[in-house]
């Protein structure tokens, strides 16, 4: 059985106080699962055919936060998030991006933005996200732990793997 996969390029955005920046998605979007009210995750979105990770990721964030990444950004996590109750199977690659603090704003407009499911931005430091206890998930779930491994040790020499 082959499954049907939907394939996805996102920035791990840290600014120079070491914050990420984390979109909030509502459902229906494909990372939000039955029954959760929103998922936190990195901006980025779906490879288009004929795209690779990197030229994937460039056009997402012009469009969905305004910025231009023209660096080759180290890939430093991979994720494949598959359920039976789940069709298409995420697969998300995240690519690490430094860069100064700014106030995302893409060439969508606010009504682009929500027909994509996407409800708002935030700066998150590593300790808002450990100690979160509120109804949003993050993607993924333990967000904190692959966060912490790139903090302190630096990007990887190849990219992890990373549960749902």
């Amino acid at each position: 059985m082959s499954l049907n996969l939907r394939a996805s390029a996102r920035a791990i955005f840290l600014d120079e106080d070491d914050r990420l920046l984390l979109c909030r998605f509502v459902f229906p979007h494909p990372a939000v699962p039955d029954g959760a009210r929103a998922v936190w995750a990195a901006p980025g979105g779906g490879i288009e055919p004929g795209e690779d990770g990197l030229a994937a990721l460039r056009r997402e964030l012009r469009e969905e936060i305004g910025l231009v990444v023209a660096a080759d950004a180290p890939h430093v996590w991979h994720q494949v998030v598959a359920a039976a109750d789940r069709a298409p199977a995420l697969v998300n690659d995240y690519f690490l991006v430094r860069t100064a603090h700014f106030e995302p704003h893409g060439e969508f407009t606010d009504e682009q933005l929500a027909a994509e499911h996407l409800a708002g931005f935030r700066w998150w430091r590593l300790s808002e996200i450990a100690a979160y206890a509120g109804p949003d998930l993050f993607s993924p779930r333990d967000l904190a732990t692959p966060l912490t491994t790139l903090l302190t040790s630096g990007p990887p020499t190849g990219p992890l793997t990373l549960g749902l």
